[in-house]
């Protein structure tokens, strides 16, 4: 999942760009926040950020030092600047550290959307060219539109075992951002709530047609706590696995 980090030093800013930007829709969650440029760069050197939006104007450190510094020093953060100020100094200033764009207040949601959209996938194709240079594709043979079926053909296979985009990342060589999108993308569905509805299923065929007991179908079907497997089997199904069985044997 891809982080944003928003950097202002107006509070009516942050609220504007967290309630403005479809954060579900990208799979990402709300941005941080950081109040001037010296305080992002802390945030930044502590957790990866990918996407940072930046005034031009701040106390401590402003945006055009802010971006001179961490330009350089994370090329791969896609940096939007978002001003009061239609003032072409700034804007020079953006282009030099290659900012993505350069929006005036107040904030459009369109607009700013627009640009959240374009940062995304200049970032996925960022994952796919490095795991490209790796030699990761051609190790792995396959590509982007083959990718979404064979993270769905190891979770039909793996159901039962413990199943983390980290995991996933490291199998198909490409970054757990870029394999949630694309799975999401080809079955409108997100990986979790694939690997949910699989063991679902198949905890209702073991509970239909075989006589193990509760924890162990759990077990069989990824849960190592049987009382987790029930109250996700009930949250599911609106019916408790006991219930489910006691029905079926009417």
């Amino acid at each position: 999942m891809y982080k944003a980090l928003i950097v202002d030093d107006e509070k009516a800013i942050h609220i504007a760009v967290r309630k403005l930007g479809n954060w579900k829709e990208f799979n990402m969650e709300e941005p941080e926040s950081a109040w001037n440029g010296k305080e992002a760069l802390q945030k930044m050197r502590e957790s990866k950020i990918n996407i940072v939006f930046v005034d031009m104007n701040m106390p401590v450190m402003n945006g055009s030092d802010f971006l001179k510094e961490a330009s350089i020093e994370f090329p791969e953060t896609k940096f939007i600047v978002i001003s009061g100020y239609d003032d072409f100094r700034y804007a020079k200033t953006a282009l030099q550290a290659n900012a993505l764009d350069y929006l005036l207040k107040p904030i459009a949601r369109e607009e700013l959307n627009n640009v959240i959209s374009r940062a995304i996938h200049l970032l996925d194709e960022s994952s796919a060219m490095q795991a490209g240079k790796n030699g990761n594709i051609s190790e792995t043979g396959l590509t982007p539109q083959t990718l979404p079926p064979a993270i769905k053909s190891y979770i039909d296979t793996h159901f039962s075992e413990d199943i983390t985009l980290e995991l996933l990342g490291n199998t198909f060589f490409f970054t757990k951002e870029y394999l949630s999108r694309l799975f999401k993308k080809r079955y409108s569905c997100g990986i979790y709530d694939y690997v949910l509805k699989v063991r679902m299923e198949n905890a209702k065929k073991l509970l239909s047609s075989s006589n193990y007991q509760i924890q162990q179908i759990a077990y069989q079907t990824g849960y190592k706590d049987s009382n987790y497997f029930s109250k996700a089997f009930k949250s599911f199904y609106g019916i408790s696995p006991t219930e489910f069985r006691t029905e079926q044997a009417r």
